[in-house]
């Protein structure tokens, strides 16, 4: 009879932990977790809002990539207290394994570099899995345009991942509702606006492309990025290329050691430019940088960029 109750035991234990086996789509690979990740780790202010939007602070270890880049703005400083920097900017492998993490949420060029020192490959040894953020599959293969689903799809990821699917459920779903009654109740014109994005740059500027979350951010509020024909998240163009395209409104992405306000004011200072319709009428709205890379923000960037394309 005992050997019949521990052989019940044994099998009810095998049954829970195939049960707490799950699996997410992370780019081009499966990903599989046999258990919650204890000791997560999220590279940049983007990501590492997602975390804590989705209550996860008592499972992380930490975070990196944020001051060495940009500044934090109080919302974000006072979720993040509780929580250790472990790196300025991109951690190393050994900043990671140091900190005996067991999960890293990061992306392409968000913390990692196709070929870098720090990849799902080269931390797989050390038992600590990765899981990328869609929006940066396009640097390691093929993807579709960039859409609001891609912020979607990573926090319902992370809920499976983190077995908190019905809170991200939850979340996800305030945050399609919100967006389709904010657009049920845009006044836009007949006509996208033409729209071009500037992140920073002076003798070339670096731009978002058909794969870059401003793209998508852009056309729900109305607009057409005209970068969008670039098969690339984030680029660095020609300024000639730009001029070409006579864009309407500038959206500028505020982060870094150049303010927004330095950024607008070499634009309006530059003959070269002084022909651009969103030049001429001084037509610019700032998007800070959690706003517009994907993250809990975007929809609050969504009606931003209304309010300036069309007075909404």
């Amino acid at each position: 009879m005992k050997k019949l109750g521990l052989a019940l035991a044994v099998a009810l234990l095998s049954s829970s932990a195939a049960l707490a086996e799950v699996s997410v789509k992370s780019c081009n690979r499966t990903v599989t977790f046999d258990g919650v990740p204890q000791r997560a780790i999220s590279n940049d202010s983007n990501l590492t809002e997602m975390m804590l939007a989705l209550e996860l602070q008592d499972n992380m270890a930490g975070y990196t990539g944020i001051s060495g880049w940009k500044t934090l703005d109080a919302e974000l400083t006072d979720q993040v207290a509780v929580l250790p920097e472990l790196a300025p900017k991109y951690p190393s492998k050994e900043v990671l394994i140091g900190a005996d993490a067991d999960f890293f949420f990061a992306g392409w060029n968000y913390g990692m570099k196709v070929g870098g020192p720090v990849t799902p490959e080269t931390l797989a040894p050390f038992g600590i899995k990765v899981y990328e953020l869609t929006e940066s599959c396009i640097h390691i293969g093929e993807k579709p345009k960039v859409s609001m689903d891609d912020m979607y799809n990573d926090l319902l990821n992370l809920g499976r991942i983190f077995d908190v699917e019905e809170r991200a459920e939850a979340l996800v779903q305030a945050y399609r509702e919100d967006l389709a009654q904010f657009k049920a109740g845009l006044s836009a014109g007949d006509t996208p606006l033409r729209v071009f994005v500037y992140d920073g740059g002076e003798d070339s500027p670096f731009t978002a492309g058909r794969y870059g979350m401003p793209t998508a951010l852009i056309e729900a509020a109305g607009g057409t990025n005209v970068t969008d024909t670039l098969d690339k998240s984030w680029v660095r163009v020609n300024w000639e290329a730009v001029v070409e395209t006579n864009p309407e409104v500038i959206v500028i992405i505020n982060y870094g050691e150049v303010t927004a306000a330095q950024k607008r004011e070499f634009m309006l200072n530059n003959p070269a430019f002084a022909d651009m319709d969103a030049v001429k009428n001084d037509r610019f709205v700032t998007l800070e940088y959690a706003e517009a890379t994907p993250g809990p923000r975007n929809i609050k960037a969504i009606k931003k960029l209304a309010t300036a394309f069309w007075g909404n």
